[in-house]
């Protein structure tokens, strides 16, 4: 017969105790699973209301030479007009647009684009919808009736000189450049 005998001496535990919590840790951990469709991606496919007219996506408004004597009488320019043109138009798949131009603020008119090149200062860009109503940028347009075919959406533009610049009568002579860009959304 044979006989297992324990060690119960002090120096043993120190050695097999740490090896034995290792063992029955491991044992507790379980198995990693994975559950089959965890991550759902879903999204609906539709077509747009209208085409935007390649001849109209890069638009640039040449305000000419602005005199700013002119801006410091009556603070902003003409306006200017300009057009973007939505083709193929099917208002069965939407009767209307709304359209958010984008770009940096004016830090003293918000609302209006800073310019972006050029030596002139003290001056920036307003928006208006063709009936005259202000369109602030980084904001959206109320929503814009579509016609089936060709819509033509019209907007203006003008250069509008900054108070402290009008106040001081400092505004800085040059070129000037503006960039924004455009979204549209079919609600």
């Amino acid at each position: 017969m044979r006989q297992t005998q324990t060690n119960t001496s002090p120096r043993y535990w120190p050695r097999v105790l740490p090896g034995t919590l290792l063992a029955l840790s491991l044992m507790m951990v379980g198995q990693v699973s994975a559950k089959d469709n965890n991550l759902l991606f879903d999204g609906a496919l539709v077509a747009d209301p209208c085409v935007l007219d390649p001849k109209t996506t890069d638009i640039e408004l040449d305000f000419g030479t602005v005199i700013d004597k002119y801006l410091y009488l009556n603070t902003r320019t003409h306006s200017r007009p300009f057009t973007l043109n939505l083709l193929e138009c099917d208002t069965q798949l939407g009767s209307s647009v709304v359209m958010t131009f984008k770009g940096t603020e004016s830090k003293e008119l918000p609302g209006l684009l800073a310019l972006t090149g050029g030596s002139a200062t003290g001056v920036a860009i307003g928006m208006e919808l063709d009936d005259g109503r202000l369109l602030p940028f980084n904001k959206a347009t109320p929503g814009l009736v579509l016609q089936d075919g060709v819509t033509a959406l019209r907007f203006k533009g003008y250069v509008q000189g900054e108070p402290t610049a009008l106040k001081n009568h400092s505004i800085g002579r040059g070129d000037f450049t503006a960039v924004a860009t455009f979204e549209i959304e079919y609600p």
